[in-house]
């Protein structure tokens, strides 16, 4: 008997160890996977830091224009829209119309700007990549202004000579969660509104 009880007893511990380990892993699971989560959303991302975070006290591109000599030689982390590619020998010069930058670092999609800027990339980018309406940032140092006709407006550009860059992948369209093309109205024809007899 003394046998049988101490066998029982070791039974009733072992379940009780695991319900015990049972419920601490689910009470643990939830908080662990959004951390695991995050962190592997963070590590994803593949945006550099200094694309992410905007540099102390940045000006804005029409704020370099109007006093360049303020704040040549400094860095600063713009982005945009590329409004054209020019490649030369050494570097390609990148076109961009200014866009204000989100949390992330990337342009927001509106049309408020701050003027155009010129970003010169050392070494060669593909024009069919880097392509008119691509949204760019980049980070590099303020390098002086340079002049160039926007049509026949002799437009003061700001250069900045880019240390890092990040071209952002093309937006998927925003659908309209409310349309379905399985949805079917079978009262449609009857609409006194929109039923296809209706003549305006």
């Amino acid at each position: 008997m003394g046998a049988c009880s101490g066998r029982a007893g070791e039974s009733v511990t072992g379940v009780a160890v695991q319900r015990f380990m049972t419920y601490a892993f689910r009470a643990i699971r939830g908080p662990g996977l959004l951390l695991a989560a995050v962190w592997l959303a963070a590590c994803a991302t593949g945006v550099p830091a200094p694309i992410r975070d905007a540099p102390p006290d940045q000006p804005r591109p029409d704020e370099v224009r109007a006093d360049v000599s303020r704040f040549e030689g400094g860095t600063v982390r713009w982005g945009g829209v590329i409004a054209s590619v020019s490649n030369r020998a050494e570097d390609t010069l990148i076109e961009m119309v200014s866009r204000p930058l989100g949390s992330s670092g990337r342009p927001r999609e509106t049309d408020l700007t701050d003027g155009r800027f010129l970003a010169r990339v050392p070494g060669f980018l593909d024009p069919a990549v880097y392509a008119p309406g691509r949204e760019l940032t980049v980070s590099g140092t303020v390098a002086g202004l340079e002049s160039r006709p926007v049509g026949e407006y002799p437009y003061p550009y700001v250069r900045v000579d880019v240390a890092l860059h990040h071209l952002w992948a093309i937006r998927e369209p925003v659908r309209d969660p409310y349309y379905s093309p399985w949805w079917y109205d079978p009262w449609y024809p009857y609409h006194p509104v929109y039923g296809p007899w209706r003549r305006w």
